[in-house]
């Protein structure tokens, strides 16, 4: 099983555990990294991510954030508008020393049966040990340009090192409003939304059969995710003293 991008909707979580018949025990889950910030529930997310024994973690922009302020307390201001002020109010004044040894353990990469799993991205035509951090964890270009060069071409590819490529980190929404994963040529991106207007969505990497939660900002009607940035801004500059 592979899961999108989390952003702290725990609620979206247990959906889609229950609507796979998910096993804690038994199922093998990789978690395509940004599992903090944005819905109000992160520690619950990883509290929840915690009991799955057979788990492969890969880091993403989000997490490097906010293990970035656990270890050295600097509360980034871009961190704290895009989803970092929630993930603060999910742990109060604690933030347990296992969610953070947990966060230390993500990988950049995970390669199964020569199919990369990466947050972010990698240069096309290159091996994923070859690119910076930066790329892996923030890169676009790779889906985007593969989007537009494959114009629906299911066996067009932008590269032959990996059988296949997925990733997450950019949503299924900069590209249309079906809130599904998206295959183009042999990258495949499997964030639908789920810390935005969307829905979390989870893989049987198998069947290639895929299970959605419902739209997440429906099950969190008291929270605005990280979606006004026009009122969190002036808001968190007023808490923070930081300024963009």
């Amino acid at each position: 099983m592979v899961i999108g991008d989390i952003h702290g909707g725990f609620r979206s979580l247990r959906q889609c555990f229950e609507r796979t018949n998910f096993s804690h025990d038994n199922n093998k889950l990789i978690v395509m990294g940004d599992i903090v910030d944005g819905w109000p529930e992160t520690k619950q997310v990883i509290d929840e991510l915690l009991k799955v024994k057979n788990l492969v973690l890969l880091l993403g922009n989000h997490d490097q954030w906010f293990l970035d302020y656990c270890l050295t307390g600097n509360k980034e201001y871009m961190w704290l508008v895009q989803g970092g002020y929630n993930t603060l109010k999910s742990y109060g004044d604690n933030i347990p020393q296992s969610h953070i040894n947990f966060l230390q353990s993500a990988k950049l990469w995970h390669i199964e049966n020569n199919i990369l799993f990466v947050h972010g991205g990698i240069i096309p035509g290159t091996k994923v040990e070859n690119n910076d951090k930066h790329t892996i964890l923030w890169d676009r270009d790779l889906i985007i340009n593969t989007h537009k060069k494959s114009n629906g071409r299911p066996n067009y590819r932008m590269q032959d090192v990996y059988k296949e490529i997925f990733v997450g980190h950019t949503t299924t929404g900069h590209f249309n409003k079906m809130y599904k994963p998206m295959k183009c040529g042999e990258v495949t991106l499997i964030d639908t939304g789920g810390g935005w207007e969307g829905k979390l969505t989870i893989m049987d990497l198998k069947t290639r059969e895929y299970w959605q939660s419902d739209f997440v900002r429906n099950l969190y009607p008291q929270s605005d995710g990280r979606k006004d940035y026009t009122k969190q801004t002036k808001m968190y500059s007023k808490l923070f003293h930081q300024h963009p």
